[in-house]
């Protein structure tokens, strides 16, 4: 087994998600993998873990080089799960996605597939979120798998910086009109929400992204522009420059 790359394999979308699949198939060619996904969709749950409810974890399919496990928990309780409880061994590796929908600029706090891909870099296995901005089930994916395959070999090879999770986003254009790889900063921008109210006082969020961007070397820009963008994304989130400022106040008790 560990003549070929162990994977952890995860997502949001669930089991069942064609992005998910294509991973599994294209990564296990190299790679012996380990999927565990949620049992149902879980977009949106950022880092939400299950601290209140059981979690049913069932084995799905079994060959030589792989294994799929479904989870009823979040995407985090998903790698948490599976790196104390399912793995064998150390994964060489975790990716999650490629999941339905992009996660580029302020969304990147709102993904589960993002924040699975952070709870494994937590747990000191390098990690990869992989998203594509179209959000239907009828992308052909295929036209990745030459860079998706090279990409992973070549982390794999170089390894991740410890706490970094390497935040990839594919843009919604045809293979031909994709421009290259641009790494970037992540972008600025925010969702502006609103909610549709139905019957018996339900509410429904929708809403669109609002770019306030000017920056080149962001994702924004590298997705709008036909770019695979891909942004190293910290566990530590302090902001060094700010703190410097705090620590000149003269404030005391």
């Amino acid at each position: 087994m560990r003549n070929r790359p162990y994977i952890l394999l995860v997502n949001d979308d669930g089991l069942s998600a064609p992005g998910l699949k294509f991973m599994l198939e294209t990564l296990k060619d190299f790679a012996n993998i380990i999927v565990v996904a949620p049992s149902k969709e879980q977009s949106g749950m950022s880092h939400a873990i299950s601290v209140d409810k059981k979690i049913k974890i069932k084995e799905i399919n079994k060959s030589q080089d792989y294994i799929e496990y479904s989870c009823s928990g979040t995407p985090s309780d998903c790698v948490k799960i599976a790196l104390n409880n399912l793995c064998k061994t150390k994964p060489d590796l975790c990716i999650s996605g490629i999941n339905h929908g992009s996660n580029f600029s302020i969304s990147t706090l709102y993904s589960g597939t993002v924040h699975a891909a952070i709870e494994s870099a937590i747990k000191g296995v390098p990690s990869i979120a992989i998203s594509h901005e179209n959000y239907s089930h009828d992308i052909d994916f295929s036209v990745y798998s030459d860079f998706i395959k090279k990409f992973v070999k070549q982390i794999l090879n170089i390894g991740i910086k410890k706490g970094v999770t390497l935040n990839v986003n594919l843009p919604d254009c045809s293979f031909k009109n994709l421009k290259g790889v641009k790494y970037c900063n992540q972008g600025e921008g925010f969702w502006k929400e609103k909610y549709d109210k139905k019957e018996n006082n339900y509410f429904w969020l929708c809403g669109d992204f609002v770019s306030t961007d000017t920056n080149s070397e962001s994702d924004v820009y590298a997705i709008k522009n036909n770019y695979i963008s891909i942004v190293p994304v910290k566990v530590d989130m302090t902001d060094y420059d700010y703190l410097k400022n705090l620590r000149s106040l003269n404030i005391d008790v």
